[in-house]
C-alpha cells in the first residue's frame, strides 16, 4: 500500500526530480517507510512514490522501479495477491528474469516485459493503481484495479500531464489554482460524493475503476480510458445459466471454498494483520475463515458509541468471543468525533459527506497502534444483494410501471401542491416518530420519484440528498453521469441495481471512505469480498441465494453458519453510522453554525444561502433529521475553509 504521483511533458526538461519528491511529500501518510523519485529528463517524465512496506521489506521493493532490461519504469500502489502464481508462472514458462527480491512490484514489471501490459492486468488479483512509462514506445499507462479500491487522478495543466493516488499531490505538481467544477460539486451534493470520472475540479479526472488508459504525446489530451475488466462477458452470461441449475447446497460449497481461498491469499503479509469486526454478516464471516485458518487468535477491532441505536460494539464482542480472536474494542464520544472533524478536509483531499467516514477514521487509527494490515467485510451488501432498498425499489417500481403517466403525474402533483414547509406544517400534530419518518421533503421526492419514466432514473434519486431540482449549487447544470448502462444489460432490476452500485456507490463512496480513514493512519485495509473471483461469482449467482423472504446475502450467511451461531448474527441492519443529527444539534452546533452562516455562503457564491439557511434551522426544530442534506454541506465549507 502505498502513494504515487507523477508528470510528463514528453520534451527534453531540466530536472524534474524536485517536482515529483514535492508531489509524493504531500501524501507521506500513505507511505511512511520509504520514498523515492525518478526522472527522464530527456523525455520529460517523471515519477514520485511513498512506500508503506507489507511485503518484501528490504530495499530490493523500493520504488519507482525498473524492468530488468530498463525498457518499463513503474510508481504503483496496491497489493497483488497473486504474485506467487504470477512468479511460478513466469518461470515455468521461461520468461522470468534474474529474482533481485520477493515483491509483486518486480513480478508485475516481468509480467508486462512477458505477456504485455493488458494480458499481464487481466492476469493479475488484487487492488493497485499503477503508473508505467515504456521507455521503447515513449508511452504512458495509468491503470486502476477492477472494483476500484485504489485511487487514481489524471489531468492536464498547462502543457504537462500530472497525475497522483490523491488531489493534494497533483496539486503540488501544477502551477496554478485549480478550478473548482460546478457540476462536480452538485453531484456532491446529491450523493455526498464526486461519481467518476468527474473531481471537484475542473479538467482534473478520476480513472474509472478496471479501465486503463494510455497517453502517447502531449498533445494526446483525448485519450480515453478503456476497459480490460467487465461483467458483461460471454463467459459471465454462461456462469450464470450454469449456475442456475445448480442446488442451493452446492451454491452455498462453491462461494465457501472461494472466500476461504481468497481469505487466505489476503492474509500474506510480511508485516502484523489484523481485521475490522462489526459483529455483522460481512465482517464476521472474513474473520472467521481468517481464524479458521490461522495458528494464532487473529486481531480485531471495532468501534462502539454509547447511543444504544447506534452501537455494535457487543455484537461484534460476542462474535470475536466466540470465533476466539484477540478483540480490541473503542468506544467514541461527541467530543472525538469533533476533535477528529477539523482534520477531514486534508484527509478525504476533496469534498467528500459519508459520515461513516468519522468512526471508520477513528477505528483505522486504533488499529493502526497494532497491526500495519487489516482486513474487511466491505463489499458484502453489493455482491450479495444486502441491502433492503434492492427489494423495497424493485416493487415500487413494479407498481408504478404499470400505471398510466397521466395517473403518476397526478399523484405527483397532489403531493407536490403543498410546499415542503405546508406539508410540515400540516405534519406538526402527527406523532414525532412518523414526523420522523415523512416529511415535506420527503414527499416531494416521492413525487419525484413516482413520475421518473426510467428505473435508471429513479435509483439515483433514490440514493441521493439533495435533488437537481433544489437548485442548491448556483451555476450547475445538474446533469448527473451514469456510470454505465446497467439497466440494459442487466438480467432484472435487482441485478442492475447492485451493478450501478458496484460501478458507481461502491468505488466512489465506500472505497474512498475506507482509503483515505485507512491511508491517514497509515494502515492497509484488505476487502477479500471485492475479489474481482467473488464478483463474478456473485453476480452470477440467481437471486433465489441472493435474498430469500425478505432477508439478503442467503448465500453468505449460510457460509457463516458453519463458524458462527445464527443468533449472535441475525438482527436488524444497522449500518457503520453515528448520532449526526443529535450531534449537530449539540456539540457540533457551533461548528457548523460557523460553516453556514449565510453571510460566508453569499460571499463564497457556490451554494444557495437562502435554502441552506432554511434546512438547518428545520433541523434545530428538532422536529426533522436533515443531517444528511446539512453534512453534504458542511463537508463541503469544511473543505472550502481549508484551501
Amino acid at each position: 500500500m502505498c502513494g504515487i504521483a507523477g508528470i510528463a511533458y514528453w520534451r527534453s526538461m531540466g530536472s524534474l526530480i524536485p517536482v515529483a519528491e514535492r508531489m509524493a511529500e504531500k501524501i507521506l501518510h500513505r507511505g511512511p517507510d520509504d520514498g523515492g523519485a525518478w526522472a527522464d529528463a530527456e523525455n520529460g517524465i517523471a515519477f514520485g512514490h511513498r512506500r508503506l512496506a507489507i511485503v518484501d521489506l528490504s530495499e530490493h521493493g523500493h520504488q519507482p522501479m525498473a524492468s530488468a532490461s530498463g525498457r518499463y519504469v513503474i510508481a504503483y500502489n496496491g497489493e497483488v495477491y497473486n504474485f506467487p502464481a504470477l512468479r511460478d508462472a513466469l518461470e515455468r514458462e521461461g520468461k522470468a528474469p534474474a529474482w533481485r527480491g520477493h515483491s509483486d512490484t518486480e513480478i508485475l514489471l516481468a509480467g508486462f516485459e512477458a505477456w504485455g501490459i493488458e494480458a499481464t492486468l487481466k492476469r493479475a488479483t488484487g487492488m493497485f493503481a499503477i503508473a508505467l512509462w515504456d521507455r521503447q514506445e515513449r508511452t504512458l499507462t495509468l491503470a486502476r484495479d477492477r472494483i476500484g479500491e485504489k485511487p487514481l487522478y489524471y489531468g492536464w495543466v498547462g502543457d504537462k500531464l500530472l497525475f497522483a493516488s490523491e488531489l493534494k499531490a497533483l496539486e503540488a505538481g501544477a502551477d496554478r489554482p485549480l478550478e473548482i467544477d460546478r457540476d462536480a460539486l452538485d453531484t456532491m451534493m446529491r450523493f455526498a460524493y464526486i461519481p467518476a470520472p468527474r473531481s471537484i475540479f475542473k479538467n482534473v479526472w478520476k480513472l474509472p475503476a478496471a479501465h486503463r488508459i494510455v497517453f502517447r504525446s502531449a498533445n494526446d489530451r483525448d485519450a480515453v480510458p478503456e476497459a480490460y475488466w467487465s461483467l458483461d462477458t460471454p463467459e459471465q452470461t454462461e456462469l450464470r445459466r450454469s449456475l442456475a441449475d445448480e442446488s442451493d447446497t452446492v451454491l452455498v460449497d462453491r462461494l465457501h471454498d472461494q472466500l476461504k481461498a481468497v481469505v487466505a491469499g489476503q492474509m500474506l503479509s510480511d508485516v502484523p494483520l489484523g481485521a475490522f469486526l462489526s459483529g455483522g454478516v460481512d465482517s464476521s464471516t472474513v474473520v472467521a475463515l481468517m481464524q479458521a485458518q490461522s495458528s494464532q487468535p487473529v486481531r480485531t477491532f471495532t468501534i462502539g458509541f454509547n447511543e444504544e441505536a447506534f452501537n455494535e460494539a457487543p455484537y461484534a464482542a460476542a462474535v470475536a468471543k466466540h470465533l476466539g480472536t484477540s478483540h480490541t474494542e473503542l468506544y467514541i464520544t461527541a467530543k472525538q468525533a469533533s476533535d477528529l472533524i477539523p482534520s477531514l478536509p486534508q484527509i478525504y483531499d476533496e469534498p467528500f459527506a459519508d459520515s461513516s467516514q468519522i468512526p471508520t477514521t477513528l477505528v483505522s487509527h486504533l488499529t493502526r497502534k497494532h497491526v500495519t494490515v487489516a482486513l474487511s467485510g466491505d463489499g458484502g451488501d453489493e455482491m450479495f444483494s444486502g441491502y433492503p432498498r434492492y427489494d423495497i425499489t424493485s416493487r415500487l417500481w413494479e407498481r408504478i410501471d404499470g400505471q398510466p403517466a397521466v395517473l403518476r403525474r397526478l399523484t405527483a402533483c397532489a403531493l407536490r401542491t403543498p410546499s415542503p414547509g405546508g406539508w410540515d406544517a400540516m405534519l406538526r400534530l402527527a406523532p414525532q416518530n412518523l414526523r420522523q419518518q415523512v416529511n415535506g421533503r420527503r414527499l416531494h421526492r416521492l413525487a419525484g420519484l413516482i413520475t421518473s419514466p426510467s428505473i435508471g432514473e429513479l435509483y439515483p434519486r433514490l440514493m441521493s440528498q439533495w435533488q437537481p431540482e433544489d437548485g442548491l449549487v448556483l451555476g450547475a447544470s445538474s446533469n448527473v453521469d451514469t456510470p454505465m448502462d446497467v439497466w440494459a444489460t442487466s438480467p432484472d432490476l435487482q441485478h442492475a441495481m447492485r451493478r450501478w452500485d458496484l460501478h458507481q456507490y461502491l468505488p466512489d463512496d465506500l472505497l474512498v471512505k475506507v482509503d483515505r480513514a485507512a491511508m491517514s493512519a497509515s494502515l492497509e485495509s484488505r476487502a477479500p469480498l471485492l475479489d474481482h473471483h467473488i464478483a463474478e461469482l456473485a453476480f452470477a449467482m440467481p437471486n433465489r441465494v441472493l435474498q430469500r423472504d425478505g432477508v439478503g446475502k442467503w448465500v453468505l450467511r449460510r457460509v457463516l453458519d458453519r463458524y458462527v451461531p445464527r443468533e449472535l448474527i441475525d438482527r436488524p441492519k444497522t449500518g457503520f453510522s453515528i448520532p449526526l443529527g443529535e450531534w449537530l444539534r449539540g456539540p457540533l452546533r457551533e461548528w457548523a453554525e460557523t460553516l453556514l452562516a449565510p453571510s460566508q455562503l453569499r460571499a463564497q457564491g457556490y451554494l444557495d444561502a437562502t435554502k441552506v439557511e432554511r434546512t438547518w434551522q428545520q433541523h434545530l426544530s428538532g422536529n426533522y433529521d436533515r443531517s444528511p442534506y446539512l453534512w453534504n454541506v458542511l463537508m463541503f465549507q469544511a473543505w472550502l475553509a481549508n484551501r
